[in-house]
């Protein structure tokens, strides 16, 4: 009798090679799922039950690719999380709360619109509290236990980050920092993005210049500094770090310059991390 094949992503999820069938999707996209010994990268990809299959999991198991955006962030920016309370915008699987923690976060407040998607190491720490099916725009200091943040952190998809920020900025201790994602596909509007990848470094420059220009001119926030995000989106997109503070507690610094950004993030990033 012929056998009946299996998505990849659910054979990784019910053998418990994975957490979560996202956490199977991440590791396949990062090229670290073999299928008989081939590399196999698209989570869809139809298997025999029999298969053999292997994961290369790196030294340190982070939950999600997306650790290693705000590892970027912490080594960029000089980010002191030890001891602080924190917020996470977006957190999903929970690859920028694992990050937190794992740099000596006090509580992590972790936030995603979405349901089941954080990672039950996380889930069930005690210093995180999750907060699911939770539109960020809606957050209140109440939802967080009466208490701002030291530091936010947003990594949300399929929202403008510009929508977002007014929010954590309510939500951000005086003395504060942010650090968050800018994805151009999710700002450009469907008329510049087309295909849903944003490909022209010209028009990365374009939208990081506007949602600076939104920072300065509708926000007390203070853009401190910037860079790229090391890993590209799922699609190929690359997306960039910015660092905010709020004015009365920023350095004044000068606006980034993002054509030398933009040039080493098309030269230098790749679909997972090196």
């Amino acid at each position: 009798m012929k056998q009946k094949l299996i998505r990849l992503d659910k054979f990784i999820t019910d053998r418990k090679l994975a957490a979560s069938r996202t956490a199977a999707q991440n590791y396949i996209e990062e090229g670290r799922v073999s299928v008989n010994g081939v590399t196999v990268t698209k989570a869809a990809s139809m298997v025999q039950p029999d298969a053999n299959v292997k994961l290369d999991a790196p030294e340190k198991e982070w939950v999600s690719r997306g650790a290693y955006k705000l590892l970027k962030a912490i080594e960029s920016f000089a980010i002191e999380a030890e001891g602080r309370r924190c917020v996470d915008i977006g957190a999903s699987t929970g690859g920028f709360t694992d990050v937190l923690l794992a740099n000596g976060a006090a509580r992590v407040c972790a936030v995603d619109v979405g349901y089941g998607q954080l990672a039950w190491k996380l889930r069930s720490d005690p210093r995180v509290l999750v907060l699911e099916r939770t539109n960020a725009r809606n957050l209140t200091v109440e939802m967080i236990e009466n208490e701002r943040a030291d530091i936010i952190v947003s990594d949300a998809s399929f929202i403008s980050i510009t929508l977002l920020l007014p929010k954590m900025e309510e939500l951000l201790k005086d003395d504060g920092l942010m650090a968050v994602l800018v994805k151009p596909q999710f700002e450009a509007g469907r008329e510049r993005v087309g295909k849903g990848v944003v490909t022209d470094p010209a028009l990365h420059r374009q939208i990081l210049e506007e949602v600076a220009d939104f920072i300065d001119k509708e926000t007390g926030l203070s853009l401190e500094a910037a860079d790229y995000s090391p890993i590209r989106g799922p699609e190929g997109n690359i997306e960039f770090l910015f660092l905010l503070k709020h004015k009365r507690a920023g350095n004044g610094a000068k606006r980034p310059d993002f054509d030398k950004i933009v040039e080493e993030a098309h030269k230098n990033t790749s679909a997972h991390p090196r």
